[in-house]
């Protein structure tokens, strides 16, 4: 991969820094409208237009071409929506996005760290997800959740500043073995996020709507190896309540037979399917720009 420029670094920076500071400087209701009436902008992207439509026919078969526009639309009106929260998430003062944000289930979470065996959080591409950590923080559970560092370094300063706010703390993925290993070890929380495509190396391939698609196996290593605690957390927005609701599912029942391997497949198959009933329940909510079905199991023809 190229390495930017130092004028480019500089320029994306500044583009990034005034619009989350314009969004900022919005009342956050103003913000979030603002942001889902900015999702028509979409269509200009025909790359990511083309990816969402191909993931819309391999989930839902079954529903019309009009139903799969309107799910389009509303993953594009979902990203304006994170995006108007995001830049509030280092307004000094933070009470309006706190009245936004309803937990759900965060007796699960007491209950595991209480436990004392580590907790591992796993999480999607669902409705704002950055608040599931940034959430949890503002509720007195910071924790320390695993990144994928951008090749903007300036960029990515400005982001891990906003998401570090309230006391979680990122983790280069490239680096984070033995630090995810310390954390869970010491009886700390883990934040991950699982339904991205995953390269061979680092995945195995377990069903996402009826298709293999390649998956990270690092939370059920860390799980089996560590006996820590698996629980997911999803933060969707209910149109009904006008609230994100920030939803702890109970810990995930497995257990070690001895046999690594199909342990490993198994409870990845399980926190999987767990995704998949929550992109089903909210499905105009999920990141369908993503090619998860990119990395293809050995003979397989491509998707894309």
């Amino acid at each position: 991969m190229a390495t930017k420029g130092t004028i480019q670094i500089h320029v994306e920076y500044w583009l990034a820094r005034l619009l989350l500071f314009f969004f900022a400087a919005l009342p956050l209701s103003t913000a979030m409208r603002l942001g889902m009436a900015l999702a028509g902008f979409g269509r200009l992207f025909p790359k990511l237009r083309r990816t969402a439509e191909r993931n819309l026919q391999l989930a839902f078969p079954e529903i019309s071409e009009a139903e799969r526009r309107r799910l389009l639309l509303g993953c594009f009106k979902n990203l304006g929506r994170l995006l108007a929260v995001f830049s509030h998430f280092t307004r000094s003062n933070g009470e309006k996005l706190a009245s936004l944000v309803q937990p759900v289930g965060l007796e699960h979470l007491v209950a595991a760290k209480e436990r004392g065996r580590g907790v591992i959080l796993f999480t999607g591409h669902v409705g704002a997800w950055e608040l599931t950590s940034f959430g949890l923080s503002m509720l007195g559970h910071p924790l320390s959740f695993l990144v994928r560092r951008i090749d903007n370094p300036k960029i990515e300063e400005l982001i891990d500043r906003a998401r570090a706010h309230r006391g979680n703390r990122s983790i280069d993925k490239r680096f984070a073995a033995r630090e995810m290993l310390q954390i869970l070890h010491a009886r700390g929380t883990l934040g991950i996020l699982v339904d991205l495509n995953t390269l061979d190396r680092e995945a195995i391939f377990v069903d996402f709507f009826g298709i293999p698609a390649a998956t990270t196996f690092m939370v059920a290593k860390l799980a089996l190896r560590t006996g820590a605690d698996v629980l997911p957390v999803f933060a969707p927005w209910d149109k009904s309540k006008q609230k994100f609701l920030l939803k702890v599912g109970p810990a995930l029942s497995f257990e070690s037979t001895g046999e690594e391997q199909e342990d490993v497949r198994r409870l990845t198959q399980a926190f999987t399917n767990v995704v998949e009933d929550y992109v089903r329940s909210y499905p105009d909510q999920w990141l369908w720009i993503h090619r998860r079905w990119k990395t293809r199991p050995p003979g397989d023809p491509e998707i894309y």
